[in-house]
């Protein structure tokens, strides 16, 4: 099994599946995700909350991240937010894809964009390897 589709169905448990991700695509050097927003993801205002659209965008660059240095997984260790547009309810896709790739870091970056292709708001981050791919989890697949 592929290490993305392997966060996904481990995640519809997690934080992911709490969201309501959805993976479009990815290799190890770009990632597509997306969400149906709702209300349930709208602050006081009625626009998308910045903690849901940082937490899509962490994840996307997290995934990217993951595959790109083909580990098991791998922590953020700095976040940097861009808010440029409110978003609003609907559908938001999110893109990352990799920047820079030394050792054990790697940085990506990552934007929103609602439906009809308005940026919503972009970010990067550095992720640093938590660990290694195991042998067991090498042979699987």
């Amino acid at each position: 099994m592929d290490i993305l589709d392997k966060m996904v169905e481990e995640g519809n448990e997690r934080f992911w599946g709490f969201l309501g991700c959805r993976y479009i695509k990815g290799n190890e050097k770009e990632v597509q995700i997306a969400l149906t927003a709702g209300e349930h993801h709208t602050n006081s205002m009625g626009i998308i909350h910045g903690g849901v659209l940082t937490s899509l965008m962490d994840q996307a660059m997290g995934m990217v991240a993951t595959a790109a240095m083909a580990v098991d997984s791998c922590v953020t260790t700095n976040l940097n937010v861009h808010f440029l547009s409110p978003m609003k309810q609907g559908e938001l896709m999110v893109t990352a894809t990799v920047l820079h790739q030394a050792g054990r870091s790697l940085t990506a970056q990552a934007e929103i964009r609602d439906a009809s292709g308005t940026l919503g708001c972009m970010a990067t981050a550095t992720f640093r390897v938590a660990r290694s791919k195991t042998p067991s989890t090498e042979s699987k697949g």
